[in-house]
């Protein structure tokens, strides 16, 4: 509740490096997020996203969980290891937490560079 009802690390960024994006904006619940690299290092997190109360405290714990961390460090979160640090969630809401690690795939893809000019509405 306390991502929810605080989310980190809310808002856009000026000129990420990386963007990854998991849904689709203005066709239903979608989660983004913004990443600044300097030497392989997170330096900067911010997330955009609507949907429910999950979906928005999935993105503001990753924030909080790939923060500081190189690209190599973050391939090892998964859907488990974010609905564990969550605490849980219902079981009709647990897809909620793949949003944000659909989002942090799309930035360590290797082959994604200065993506980071998604149209938000």
């Amino acid at each position: 509740m306390d991502h929810f009802q605080s989310p980190r690390n809310q808002g856009r960024m000026d000129d990420p490096d990386r963007v990854g994006l998991a849904g689709t904006p203005g066709q239903g619940p979608y989660l983004l997020i913004q990443v600044k690299i300097k030497n392989d290092q997170i330096i900067d997190v911010r997330f955009q996203s609507h949907g429910c109360g999950p979906t928005i405290a999935s993105g503001s714990l990753l924030t909080e969980l790939i923060q500081g961390k190189t690209l190599t460090e973050c391939q090892v979160i998964t859907d488990k290891i974010l609905l564990e640090e969550l605490g849980g969630l219902p079981p009709h809401k647990r897809h909620c937490v793949g949003y944000a690690v659909q989002a942090l795939k799309q930035i360590l893809k290797d082959d994604v560079e200065l993506n980071g000019n998604i149209e938000m509405d």
